[in-house]
């Protein structure tokens, strides 16, 4: 391509968020149909990626890369390969799907679009950087915004998921910050160029201690056992779109920089400590459902769901098998796409009864039989049922990390049963029997709520029934991951 791609990409939201900031506060449906145009602008924008990226090829493509701070050796470099455009094109969805979720948000409007869109910026950044620089300042601009829609327009405890949320991210976040500037000065290359510290061969004494920081500032953002307590409270009192994208997006970034920064700079310290990555991960899958198991509210229930989903994520990478971590890039694509569903359907579910207590919600099929029809799909997938995505995945995970972990294989398939029988409880006590006296009339989902779930089924269905087209971009950039393990 003739024309920086990426950056129009990365950046055209901060536009729409500038443009806001000279829309009349009182304009609401405008401000709206602003963030709507410039996400779905960016999707759209999006479809070249798709179509132009060479399958089969494991080196970066769409490359950007500019001269930044020479002195520092900081550059403006962009790039996605396999284990990136698949997240990033998840991003631009979502992002989209988040706008349409907002439009039932009534107060200060303007601020909170361009949050959200500021959120956006952050969040394609993330999965495009290759300068450590450049990589810590989009990681830490989806703090701020993250902290403000939470705090602003989340629930009746949300000034204090916003201030945890911020405290544990922000403590990952500058350990990551130590583990970069370590980084640089122990390498020898005067360069926080990823590629290039990547191709490097780099050990030092002081190899373990980089390691623990950048394994701390990025387990909270996944987020593994023990570091996990933020999430459910931030999950429980985000609005809609904000656990959407939490779920769907922030969590993923986590994984995502365990593989682009940790496995290919220091794979050997990755090898080393694989065994005890392992441990965390069987940990939090079997934590997560048990924890999920004991919940009465039902957005409660599948933030748990997450801290257990995001465990055969990092058992997947910890295997160091072709197939697990095939299986564990697939899954941070599934679990976007099936948990971000869940959340989008408890909100549309909530705006109607105002109560995620999964006892007062019974009979709701008879009610909004398409709504609830939508959250059945959602949880089948989210437990695995064959023909969805979210089987593919975790069955690759499983069967990659048999070779290696026999003992946490096995767990993870008993919790799979947990995770059914938890999920199907919920559909039943929600869903199905009488509803209660005390329950009004509610109407069913409306067109922009069918439009906003239609791409999310649609993808789950297609990369359930055939993976193929997913994993042909994903499997050479891992094959290169494994081969400098192999080279460490």
């Amino acid at each position: 391509m003739d024309y920086p791609i990426l950056s129009i990409i990365v950046f055209l939201p901060l536009l729409g968020a500038l443009l806001l900031q000279f829309v009349p506060r009182e304009k609401a449906n405008l401000i709206r149909g602003i963030a709507l145009i410039t996400t779905l602008a960016g999707l759209a924008l999006g479809i070249p990626i798709l179509t132009d990226f060479t399958a089969g090829q494991s080196a970066m493509q769409f490359v950007e890369k500019q001269v930044w701070v020479p002195g520092l050796g900081i550059s403006y470099y962009l790039g996605l390969d396999g284990l990136s455009m698949p997240l990033f094109l998840l991003t631009l969805v979502l992002t989209v799907i988040s706008v349409l979720a907002s439009w039932s948000i009534k107060e200060r409007v303007r601020q909170y679009f361009s949050l959200l869109l500021l959120l956006e910026v952050g969040m394609l950044g993330t999965f495009v950087a290759l300068d450590l620089i450049l990589f810590y300042v989009f990681w830490e601009l989806v703090l701020i915004p993250m902290f403000f829609i939470i705090g602003i327009w989340g629930g009746e405890n949300r000034n204090y998921a916003a201030l945890k949320f911020f405290l544990y991210t922000l403590a990952g976040s500058v350990l990551m910050l130590v583990g970069i500037l370590a980084l640089y000065f122990t390498s020898g290359l005067n360069t926080f160029d990823m590629v290039q510290l990547m191709q490097s061969g780099y050990k030092h004494y002081l190899s373990t201690f980089i390691f623990a920081t950048f394994f701390l500032g990025f387990a909270v953002k996944v987020p593994m056992w023990p570091f996990h307590t933020w999430l459910p409270d931030a999950h429980v009192q985000a609005p809609t779109a904000g656990s959407v994208l939490l779920a769907g997006i922030l969590l993923k970034m986590g994984t995502y920089a365990f593989v682009r920064i940790i496995m290919q700079i220091m794979p050997g310290e990755f090898v080393r400590f694989a065994p005890y990555i392992a441990v965390l991960a069987a940990i939090s899958i079997v934590y997560g459902a048990y924890a999920a198991l004991s919940q009465s509210d039902l957005k409660k229930l599948v933030a748990y769901s997450s801290v257990s989903h995001m465990g055969y994520v990092m058992l997947g990478l910890a295997s160091l098998t072709q197939i697990s971590i095939n299986g564990a890039v697939l899954q941070m694509v599934n679990h976007g796409l099936i948990t971000g569903m869940l959340f989008l359907l408890v909100g549309y579910i909530y705006e109607r009864t105002h109560t995620r207590d999964i006892a007062k919600l019974g009979g709701l099929s008879i009610k909004i039989p398409i709504l609830g029809g939508m959250f059945i799909f959602a949880a089948l997938a989210s437990l695995g049922l064959p023909f969805l995505s979210g089987f593919v995945g975790e069955f690759l995970v499983l069967l990659g990390s048999y070779q290696v972990y026999k003992v946490y294989t096995i767990l993870g398939v008993l919790t799979l049963a947990l995770g059914a029988f938890y999920l199907l409880r919920a559909v039943q006590n929600a869903f199905y029997g009488m509803p209660p006296a005390s329950m009004e009339d509610f109407k069913d989902m409306s067109g922009r709520e069918f439009i906003s779930l239609i791409p999310l089924v649609a993808l789950i269905v297609v990369f359930g029934v055939y993976p193929k087209p997913l994993l042909q971009y994903i499997d050479p950039a891992v094959s290169a991951v494994l081969q400098m393990i192999r080279g460490s």
